[in-house]
């Protein structure tokens, strides 16, 4: 006879913050239709199995970043064909906010190419938020590293979510990035939560890391005092020019695990299927929501990569019964 696990049972009502190192690699450890079947019984706990949230993502300062990631196409540091550009304006912002309200998307997400965000363009910076917030819309940014002053201010200006991500675990950080440390990263995390600012944190597979990496990623995130309300798991996009460009691919069935345990360590936290859908057949990105994958980005590109088009989205969607997801059904996932 089938029993539950005692990790299963002890998620099955509550949240932990506690895990140890061996509890999450065991779960990676676990046999996939076991951890398939525990993520997704977590999963309907806390939401409709059936529903996808449905964000957009702007480049609205493209380039030039003084940070050195290795995976990165718009780091200075490294030799690809993204051109550097100046700080959008709020018209042009809100145009394609509203285009993406349009066409299906509830939360409107706006990144900057930049190590933290200097103080003369926090104005622009608010302007963005409220006008995006006046289309009925959730609203998220990405900047870089934030001052409390700047955190601050962004949350006086109404944003709803910022994000930051770890990208991989603390051990394997500085093999990937070494402008900025891990603790850095935690600090942002902070401010952004003292500021009353809902988290976006999550990280990325294919950077080369080994499965503990990941493990440990999902274990820093699972343990923060909050969990984040938003956390994005990306696939590695590789782009030519990079230090990762010509990285190896990772396993399909191994980042659906990523997923799973995601799912499994922060069951009330929305789980965005991130960057790399793009090289994701069908079958991977539906393993992926039975995973506990209910975000993805709509739009033909995230930032400077790209991303399924419209129709494809719409057909996978169909064929697998998915819905967009209420704005009020988010707002209580965050609560």
């Amino acid at each position: 006879m089938m029993t539950r696990s005692t990790t299963q049972t002890e998620n099955a009502n509550t949240s932990r913050h506690n895990w140890g190192r061996e509890e999450v690699t065991h779960l990676f450890d676990m046999p996939f239709s076991d951890l398939i079947f525990q993520a997704q019984t977590i999963h309907r706990q806390f939401f409709d199995a059936n529903q996808v949230q449905m964000s957009t993502l702007l480049s609205i300062k493209t380039g030039g970043c003084e940070e050195d990631c290795k995976y990165c196409s718009q780091s200075a540091h490294n030799k690809t064909d993204v051109e550097a550009s100046k700080l959008m304006g709020t018209d042009i912002v809100l145009t394609e906010a509203q285009q993406a309200k349009d066409r299906g998307a509830t939360r409107y997400c706006m990144g900057a190419a930049w190590r933290e965000p200097k103080d003369r363009d926090m104005d622009a910076l608010c302007d963005m938020v409220s006008s995006v917030k006046a289309l009925g819309m959730e609203t998220c940014m990405t900047l870089g590293m934030l001052t409390d002053a700047q955190a601050q201010k962004l949350g006086g200006a109404g944003l709803d979510y910022y994000n930051h991500n770890i990208d991989t675990s603390p051990e394997f950080y500085g093999e990937i990035i070494t402008t900025r440390t891990f603790q850095d990263r935690l600090d942002t995390l902070e401010r952004v939560r003292n500021a009353g600012i809902n988290v976006c944190c999550g990280g990325i597979v294919g950077l080369g890391e080994k499965v503990d990496d990941r493990a440990g990623m999902l274990l820093t995130l699972a343990n923060l005092p909050h969990h984040p309300e938003s956390v994005p798991i990306n696939l590695l996009v590789r782009v030519a020019g990079t230090p990762l460009g010509d990285s190896a691919t990772v396993d399909g069935l191994d980042f659906v695990r990523t997923i799973a345990v995601a799912r499994i360590l922060m069951p009330q936290s929305m789980v965005r299927l991130s960057a790399g859908r793009q090289q994701m057949s069908d079958e991977l990105q539906a393993l992926c929501f039975l995973a506990g994958a209910n975000s993805i980005f709509l739009g033909e590109r995230l930032l400077t990569t790209d991303n399924p088009d419209r129709d494809d989205d719409a057909k996978l969607f169909e064929k697998l019964g998915i819905q967009p997801m209420p704005v009020d059904i988010e707002a209580q996932a965050a609560e």
